[in-house]
């Protein structure tokens, strides 16, 4: 499958959208996820303030249950009023240490779940 993802001379492989992290996760040691419109920065405000996020596909319909499932809070889109928490970073300012949150988002959390068991960071 090498091609136009073939990046094998390289300690350092970089690659976006889904076809990019499903060709260069099973290869890789480590993958960041670098999503700067919302979700890295999302998660780089809740992570250091001592939450534990959860990525989550957007607009998915199991998102509550999974949150349930979890123990988690669900944050909602961004300039939701229903959730206390969106993908919003102001959001996020406050978020008690301990918070467990699903965070959906379309591209971040949709790429990082992607990487399956390879360990991903959030790069921000």
């Amino acid at each position: 499958m090498f091609g136009f993802y073939n990046q094998s001379n390289f300690e350092i492989r970089c690659e976006w959208g889904v076809k990019g992290v499903e060709y260069l996760a099973p290869i890789s040691d480590v993958v960041v996820i670098v999503d700067v419109l919302s979700f890295s920065t999302c998660v780089e405000i809740a992570t250091h303030q001592g939450a534990i996020v959860f990525p989550y596909p957007w607009k998915n319909d199991n998102a509550r249950a999974f949150a349930e499932s979890v123990n988690a809070e669900l944050a909602d889109r961004r300039n939701s009023h229903h959730s206390r928490y969106s993908l919003s970073p102001a959001s996020l300012r406050q978020i008690p240490a301990g918070t467990r949150l699903v965070l959906p988002s379309l591209n971040g959390a949709t790429l990082s779940l992607a990487t399956g068991t390879i360990p991903t960071l959030a790069g921000c």
